[in-house]
């Protein structure tokens, strides 16, 4: 039996509860959404006292389950004022699954001025004081964790943007190597962290154990057969670790919903030179540099990198598709080596790169700077971090920004950024943005394979269907601490890949999982999500996009976003 560990900041205590036989079957997005739906009242300000952030790893998470390391952070965003999960890799899950927690359930928040390091281990979980350690960025306080607490820990933390409680904010988890560079990057999770004046935790997992399942024989068989499907499938298997998630480049340029300059087209014309075969070029030319890098223990994709400069410095690990099309096309730069430090200083700061990207983006149509001004993208980074007016601004993310120019087309949905597949081309992602319980939001399900090729993207016909029925198997996907690539690719194209992933729940949990129970528990969760957003005050009118994107053709397909409102709210149904 699990734990729930309590961290009441108001009084810096810390108390253990055993998981709720309801909550048996729930881990990952299942457990953080239900406890904030349950525990945080809907309207409260997202900053306030009353809102809670809660860290859970997935129900496969600390098993011997390949690339099952995920965690899910929850909480009411302030960027949305949704309902919020995010989902970030790093060492940290895997040590919580083998301490047997559950959950770390963040309340209240600290007296003014005070804020915390909770240390965590397999014998403790306490608050200590966080003395030196304000308003440093997560690469130098994850240094100081290691040498003070070992070089085996890992460190979730938040950075200066999360102590500002801007919007933008992230939650930053050390990687196999230590470093800071794994984010928990949409809706402000690291504000919300920060609100609470926690600064950091550090996680000890010495002398604990993977976790056991119940039927071993049933878990190695299944797992069995999602080691095969990832094996056999060409994109987790070759093309993720040659080129990392940065080879959806030149496909979505090619297919012509790559957006530009802040969604105004649809191509760029220096795609080749942040496309993955560019990743690829720099990072195995220069020493130090990697392809084929683990950014969880048990990985067996391999599909980050580690990028250096020309003469072998690190800068990141690593270099992803949504970071360099945000803040590359979607700014006008093709500098790979400016948005790889771009990439640094936002994960220093703690700062989501692709809200970031958007909003510098608006700004840059604004003419605060010129498209393609990769120095003046840096600069604006900096004032973010530094806390100017103008920082402040873009650190409220791409929708604040959008109304303080006077910008219309700010590619927003519930107050959060867009991600780097254009609507108008690939309408199913469209159909995500608009109707996910956690605003434009690509993960909840992204549909642009189907789409790609020919004009299936193009046409509005079956893409609500398509979006809802990704949605609700990503959502149960979602509970397992599952890497996206297993489950939204190599399961998704191998059936028998899907099948080893129920049988390992099966497994582990000495429970009876079909794949009908597996949806159906997808399914609860996104009503649970739904519900909550409801008795916030939302409905089936903000599940659109901006209406200019159903008037402002891009090209070079000249297409605007047609699916209909009906089509739209049939995903809700």
């Amino acid at each position: 039996m699990g734990k729930i560990i309590r961290i009441n900041m108001n009084s810096a205590t810390v108390t253990s509860e055993d998981v709720p036989q309801e909550y048996v079957l729930l881990g990952g997005r299942g457990l953080t959404s239900t406890i904030v739906a349950r525990e945080v009242p809907a309207t409260c300000h997202p900053l306030s006292a009353q809102n809670k952030l809660v860290i859970a790893p997935g129900l496969l998470t600390g098993t011997s389950a390949p690339c099952s390391g995920r965690l899910s952070i929850g909480c009411k965003s302030p960027l949305t004022n949704t309902i919020k999960e995010s989902n970030v890799g790093g060492t940290a899950g895997a040590k919580l699954a083998r301490l047997g927690i559950t959950a770390l359930t963040i309340e209240g928040t600290a007296k003014d001025g005070e804020t915390y390091i909770l240390n965590v281990t397999k014998d403790r979980a306490e608050l200590v004081p966080n003395g030196a350690f304000t308003r440093i960025g997560n690469y130098a306080f994850a240094n100081h964790m290691r040498q003070k607490y070992g070089d085996k820990v890992s460190v979730i933390s938040t950075g200066p943007a999360g102590e500002m409680k801007l919007s933008v904010a992230t939650i930053a988890v050390t990687d196999m190597d230590g470093r800071p560079s794994r984010h928990a990057g949409r809706g402000g999770t690291g504000a919300v962290m920060g609100s609470k004046g926690l600064k950091g935790i550090v996680i000890d997992d010495a002398g604990t154990s993977p976790v056991q399942p119940v039927d071993r024989e049933g878990f190695r068989a299944g797992q069995a057969k999602i080691l095969k499907a990832l094996a056999e499938h060409p994109v987790t298997s070759q093309a993720f670790p040659a080129l990392g998630t940065a080879m959806l480049v030149n496909v979505i340029n090619t297919a012509g919903a790559f957006p530009t300059r802040n969604f105004s087209v649809g191509q760029f014309e220096g795609a080749e030179k942040i496309s993955g075969e560019a990743v690829n070029k720099n990072a195995t030319s220069r020493p130090g540099g990697k392809m084929g890098h683990p950014c969880m223990p048990g990985c067996v994709i391999k599909c980050s990198n580690v990028y250096v400069d020309e003469h072998g410095e690190h800068i990141t690990s690593g270099l992803e598709y949504e970071t360099i099309w945000a803040n590359g096309a979607n700014c006008g730069i093709d500098d790979l080596d400016a948005i790889a430090r771009i990439d640094r200083l936002c994960d220093d700061f703690g700062l989501d790169t692709m809200e970031t990207g958007a909003a510098i983006a608006v700004a840059m149509a604004a003419g605060v700077k010129s498209f393609g001004d990769a120095q003046g993208a840096i600069q604006l980074i900096r004032e973010i971090a530094e806390g100017t007016p103008l920082g402040r601004i873009l650190g409220s993310g791409a929708e604040v920004t959008g109304k303080v120019y006077g910008i219309e087309r700010v590619p927003t949905v519930k107050g959060q950024a867009m991600a780097a597949y254009d609507p108008r081309a690939l309408k199913g992602n469209g159909v995500t943005y608009a109707t996910s319980p956690m605003g434009a939001d690509h993960t909840a399900a992204n549909v642009f394979a189907p789409n790609l090729g020919g004009i299936p993207g193009l046409s509005a016909e079956g893409q609500a269907e398509l979006s809802k029925s990704v949605q609700t198997i990503i959502a149960a996907h979602d509970y397992t601490g599952l890497c996206t690539f297993v489950t939204a690719v190599a399961a998704a194209d191998i059936p028998t890949g899907l099948d080893g992933i129920v049988e390992m729940l099966s497994a582990l949990l000495g429970a009876n999982v079909t794949i009908d129970s597996y949806s159906e528990l997808g399914k609860r969760i996104l009503a649970v999500e739904r519900e909550f957003n409801a008795r916030a005050g939302f409905s089936a009118v903000h599940d659109r996009l901006p209406l200019w994107m159903t008037r402002e053709p891009l090209p070079p397909h000249h297409t605007v976003f047609d699916v209909s409102e009906s089509d739209l709210d049939s995903v809700r149904m």
